[in-house]
């Protein structure tokens, strides 16, 4: 697997019981914000984009950036790679995930686990080939200092 579908994969994925930390039920509107792939190499603003949601990576650090810059000759930072993202289940979104250094979109699913986690999955086909991690919400009160590299 080429490191650019591990790194948009990565975007997607994971697993974890965060739900029985909180106590309390998400909330279809609490996946708006700002997510940490497990690295800490790439956050993504998951936000409403007309009817659907989508995801556009507003920090990159300088690795993730380079590996972009050397196949697309465009930056990491500003690309939206999460894209019609719908509900399909109670707090369970399902999209499509763009690879930038691949030039390839993947079927994407992520499912709110409580407000500080979700599970991300990315497929090179339905349910086949897939990979899966947990993100972690990025504190709003220290989002918008991370600078891009």
């Amino acid at each position: 697997m080429t490191r650019g579908l591990v790194v948009a994969l990565a975007l997607w994925a994971g697993a974890g019981a965060a739900t029985a930390q909180t106590g309390a039920a998400p909330r279809a509107g609490d996946i708006y914000g700002v997510w940490r792939n497990p690295k800490g190499s790439v956050h993504i603003e998951i936000k409403p984009c007309d009817t659907r949601t989508c995801g556009v990576v507003v920090w990159a650090n300088a690795d993730a950036r380079e590996d972009v810059r050397k196949k697309k000759n465009q930056d990491l930072v500003g690309m939206q790679l999460l894209r019609d993202f719908a509900v399909s289940d109670p707090n369970e979104w399902k999209g499509r995930v763009y690879v930038p250094d691949l030039d390839m979109t993947f079927s994407g699913q992520v499912k709110l686990l409580d407000r500080a986690s979700l599970k991300a999955k990315g497929c090179l086909l339905p349910n086949i080939l897939c990979k899966s991690q947990t993100w972690t919400r990025v504190d709003t009160a220290t989002a918008g200092t991370a600078k891009a590299s």
